[in-house]
């Protein structure tokens, strides 16, 4: 009886939801507008594929959660989760929307985990651990995932940086403008770093002076390379020196940023290396040369 019922209400839960999502067809239409509404610009993703028709159908699921549990959770969650998906570079994202997929894998998991219990009788105790364990799951699993991106796309924003100081010191020693030289950078880079250079550039043209756009790339990808690259332009650009040498003595420190940054996971590998030999190569060395003395020993003795 009570497997009957949880599966009735999963069912009701689920076409409710379904009904909902079908009845928002302009989503969609205003999914620019959210984009300007949440990051101040619609993001354009290169390469992008179109998403099917189920994975529209549980995003705008997700959308709907979000908003309902949006204004409970109040607008200092919100910021906090665009700043993440800023920094994952999920411009298509809203954060509402994230906030829908904590609440529905944070409800979802322990739904069905409670299902599988009840319906394979499992023992008590164990389903209940289940229910908690998939439900802090389930709502830590989406942010952890933003933020783990995020933390990989700094990293990748960062090896790259001195490749872009490099290439503004060539064209601006050129006789290039520096608003001309970003431009052909960000034609010329890919990854991360380009889709930020492109994204300033938008910024731009969208009336946004050169400062204040820097200022927005800055805190979409705050990384202490990043932070020099930004403060010498300003700089420069404030007090009239010459954007080539600030370039050149920006490209030095950006290669001994770098360089540092080797020589310290270099140095951190040893110490990262002490735990497999500990727990995996020691005891099989250890089987492998004293298993057969010993069998020996405990035969002769025997």
């Amino acid at each position: 009886m009570l497997i009957l019922l949880a599966g009735l209400a999963l069912l009701a839960v689920a076409a409710t939801l379904l009904i909902r999502a079908a009845g928002t067809s302009r989503a969609r239409a205003v999914e620019s507008l959210s984009q300007i509404d949440s990051y101040g610009f619609a993001a354009t993703i290169p390469g992008g594929t179109e998403t099917t028709e189920s994975t529209s159908i549980f995003g705008d699921i997700a959308t709907l959660i979000g908003e309902s549990f949006g204004d409970r959770l109040g607008s200092l969650r919100e910021g906090e989760l665009r700043k993440n998906l800023m920094a994952a570079g999920m411009y298509r994202i809203a954060p509402k929307k994230l906030l829908g997929y904590q609440v529905l894998f944070g409800l979802g998991l322990p739904l069905v985990w409670a299902w599988v219990a009840l319906s394979g009788g499992m023992n008590p105790l164990l389903a209940f651990g289940g229910i908690i364990g998939l439900g802090l799951l389930g709502w830590t699993g989406p942010v952890s995932y933003v933020k783990r991106m995020a933390r990989f796309r700094r990293n990748a924003i960062e090896y790259r940086l001195p490749e872009l100081v490099d290439l503004l010191v060539v064209t601006v020693e050129a006789g290039l403008a520096f608003s001309a030289s970003l431009r052909m950078a960000a034609d010329r880079l890919s990854g991360p770093l380009g889709d930020e250079l492109r994204l300033t550039l938008q910024e731009q043209n969208m009336g946004l002076s050169t400062e204040e756009a820097l200022r927005n790339m800055l805190e979409r990808c705050d990384t202490p390379s990043m932070r020099s690259f930004v403060r010498a332009i300003i700089q420069g650009e404030t007090l009239g020196v010459s954007i080539g040498q600030i370039m050149r003595n920006l490209a030095i420190e950006t290669r001994k940023r770098r360089r540092a940054a080797a020589e310290e996971k270099a140095q951190k590998a040893p110490i990262k290396l002490l735990f497999p030999l500990i727990f995996l190569i020691f005891p099989a060395m250890f089987i492998i040369l004293l298993g057969p003395a010993l069998f020996a020993i405990t035969k002769a003795l025997g």
